[in-house]
């Protein structure tokens, strides 16, 4: 007999069923939240990974196309690789949920959540995120939760706990916050220009009732968990530690990684581990783990300068920002490109516009979203950290990065109708030491800029770390986290945004949570830092958007015809329209209500296919003047296309001034002429003339 737990959330019943299925599973439940279900499991391996110097925690968030009543599309019918938000919830899942395992734990483990069901008004990538706390916490795996999970919407300046798809996508906020019982253990934020003060009252209003959500599932847990199983602990012993610091005294360590160089650094840092080695040939025990040892000391090291001496590796202040240098159109022929150093981490963003035709087709679980207008690409190629590795296509990081600076930018972009271009933004990494991601944001901002897309606001952003002690008033924050900050930190706090708030945040740590002065100070800290570069070198590169698109990207001009003329411009199989564009060279485009886009390079083509469209969905009216093509000869005239499947006649009275026995005395195929419309005859045919119309 299975067990089964509910609590309202939200205004809707969460409910989850314990060993009704997956029992083999070290955890597994069943979460219902509406008609939403998501199976979610969590399992470990019984033996540590041989080999490795890290916590191998995988997570998967699979999108079934049941679950919506669809077919998967392609040949093979079933579902392929994980779509862009699978990855990026997948990756939401684990952010929280990785402190809080061992970190000298080597057993392999695996979250999977799989949906099974979507309602519209919950949605799945949240009761997968509860869904995968609660399973670990009732397994025998070892951990320090559980974590909840609550979603913050915003619509028409009223907060929504938990919102339905819907207003998720369409509102001015899409926040998402998971604490343990005691602190803010992850933050991931997109919004329209949110007030700071704004936003963090919204996070904490989500940590509050995660805190009921906690209560709920240490029920779970203490009713229908199982025993933690034990461990092997792989953790360095203490007196190979010993051993290290009477070799490398700790001043001799700090020696060795002050330095703003990252490979001068890297090189200090491998010849001591070389002669480390070289005391340590006898113990293979010891050499095994050596690399891992001197990782640890050199954290230990920059850890203890940056807390007790405020003392950064490069030797910058708590607050300074590495050098910063932008620039624009460093590639020709794009649409638009700019480059933007800060420090050792350099991004390079190219922008490429197209007709709303190319936008990208979106298919997944979300009903509301089909496509997309804009869309980031991150590319982080290994020669940009100085390391040789074959491009195996984007990453989960890559992924996650490149919808970062996305969702960064989408609050500033125009309307469909104000800009009417699908926009593709691609950063490449040049260099990387600490927060490509924010450089590419900046980038990614000056290359919409120079493309001539006219954003509403300059959007900058930065990350700010962390160093914490033993009380939770014992930390350091630091403005411009490079690499090494990053590795030995405990947290990567993001957040982009304009002069007038928030755009997106993304919050990592590897500590169990964030108190709120850090919240507060970090939040205070990013803001200062990105109008200091919105002010300053971005600025300076670029003031304000350009005025028209660049030379090599395309033009857009629109017209609009009877919706009922549609079939006329399209023509058979799309014969006419077709036809039109070969011989013109534009895209056409046409929506439902005849609006027509036109797109091209050349100004005197596109002016040839909008002529082209006006003269197939006109009527011939009388004395209108046009100009044709001889396209066949009869006995009794001629006959004229105007405009692809526009044709009209000229009777062989109408052809010259004078009487002319044959057609072909005067005309010849492929003859191009002037003619005037005489009206309609007695039969309701129109008729043409050649010798009534205006010459030159």
């Amino acid at each position: 007999m299975y067990k089964n737990y509910q609590l309202e959330l939200g205004g809707r019943i969460l409910s989850i069923d314990v060993d009704r299925v997956g029992k083999q599973a070290g955890g597994c439940v069943l979460m219902h939240y509406g008609d939403t279900t998501v199976l979610c499991t969590a399992t470990e391996s019984a033996q540590p990974r041989d080999g490795i110097d890290f916590f191998p925690l995988s997570v998967e968030y699979t999108e079934k196309y049941y679950a919506v009543g669809k077919m998967p599309g392609g040949f093979v019918k079933r579902e392929g690789k994980p779509s862009e938000n699978a990855v990026l919830t997948s990756r939401v899942i684990d952010r929280p949920m990785r402190p809080l395992f061992p970190k000298d734990m080597r057993n392999d483990v695996t979250l999977e959540c799989v949906v099974m069901s979507v309602d519209p008004e919950c949605r799945p990538e949240l009761v997968a995120m509860i869904g995968a706390s609660v399973a670990t916490s009732i397994s025998d795996i070892p951990f320090d939760g559980p974590c909840a999970t609550t979603q913050i919407g915003l619509v028409n300046g009223q907060m929504i706990i938990n919102p339905g798809q819907e207003d998720w996508d369409n509102g001015d906020l899409q926040l998402t916050v998971a604490s343990t019982a005691e602190k803010v253990i992850m933050i991931e934020a997109g919004a329209n220009e949110v007030p700071e003060q704004d936003m963090i009252r919204y996070i904490y209003e989500a940590d509050a009732i995660n805190k009921e959500l906690i209560a709920f599932i240490n029920k779970i847990a203490s009713e229908a968990g199982k025993e933690k199983r034990p461990y092997v602990s792989c953790a360095i012993p203490e007196e190979l530690f010993d051993e290290i610091k009477k070799i490398v005294p700790p001043e001799e360590m700090e020696a060795v990684v002050f330095s703003d160089d990252k490979q001068t650094r890297e090189d200090n840092v491998a010849a001591v581990t070389e002669k480390l080695a070289e005391a340590f040939a006898d113990n293979e025990e010891w050499l095994a783990i050596l690399n891992e040892a001197v990782y640890q000391y050199e954290k230990k090291t920059v850890r203890k300068m940056i807390l007790k001496d405020h003392k950064r590796p490069d030797g910058r202040a708590i607050d300074e920002i590495r050098p910063l240098s932008a620039e624009v159109d460093i590639i020709p022929r794009v649409h638009g490109s700019a480059m933007f150093t800060r420090g050792q981490t350099q991004i390079c963003d190219i922008v490429t516009l197209a007709p709303l035709s190319e936008a990208q087709r979106v298919e997944g679980l979300d009903p509301y979203v089909t496509e997309k207008r804009y869309m980031h690409q991150y590319n982080f190629p290994a020669y940009s950290v100085g390391e040789t590795k074959v491009s195996r296509g984007p990453g989960r990081r890559e992924i996650g990065h490149g919808a970062l600076a996305e969702k960064a930018l989408i609050p500033v972009l125009p309307s469909v109708d104000e800009f009417p271009y699908a926009i593709r933004a691609v950063s490449e990494t040049f260099e990387s030491n600490g927060s490509t991601s924010m450089a590419s944001t900046c980038a990614s901002c000056m290359a919409l800029m120079a493309a001539g897309v006219p954003i509403k606001k300059p959007v900058a952003g930065i990350s700010c770390g962390l160093v914490t002690g033993d009380t939770d008033d014992d930390f350091v924050l630091l403005t411009d986290i490079q690499g090494l900050e990053d590795f030995f930190g405990d947290m990567d706090f993001k957040v982009t945004g304009t002069k007038d708030g928030i755009t997106a945040i993304q919050m990592d740590i590897k500590i169990h949570g964030l108190t709120r002065p850090i919240v507060e100070g970090a939040i205070a800290r990013c803001r200062q830092a990105r109008e200091f570069i919105m002010d300053g070198v971005m600025k300076e590169a670029i003031a304000e958007p350009r005025k028209e698109v660049g030379k090599y990207a395309p033009k857009i001009r629109f017209m609009q015809i009877d919706p009922e003329k549609i079939g006329d411009v399209v023509g058979q199989r799309g014969k006419t329209i077709n036809e039109i564009i070969k011989r013109t060279g534009v895209q056409i485009d046409i929506t439902d209500d005849g609006k027509v886009s036109i797109c091209g390079n050349d100004p005197k083509q596109m002016d040839e296919a909008c002529r082209m469209i006006e003269i197939i969905v006109s009527e011939f009216e009388e004395g209108q003047v046009l100009d044709g093509v001889v396209v066949s000869i009869k006995e009794f005239g001629a006959f004229l296309e105007f405009a692809p499947g526009k044709e009209g006649m000229v009777h062989i009275s109408k052809i010259a001034g004078r009487r002319i026995d044959h057609v072909e005395d005067v005309l010849t195929l492929g003859d191009k002429v002037r003619v005037v419309c005489l009206g309609k005859d007695r039969m309701g045919r129109v008729s043409f003339s050649i010798k009534d119309a205006p010459k030159d």
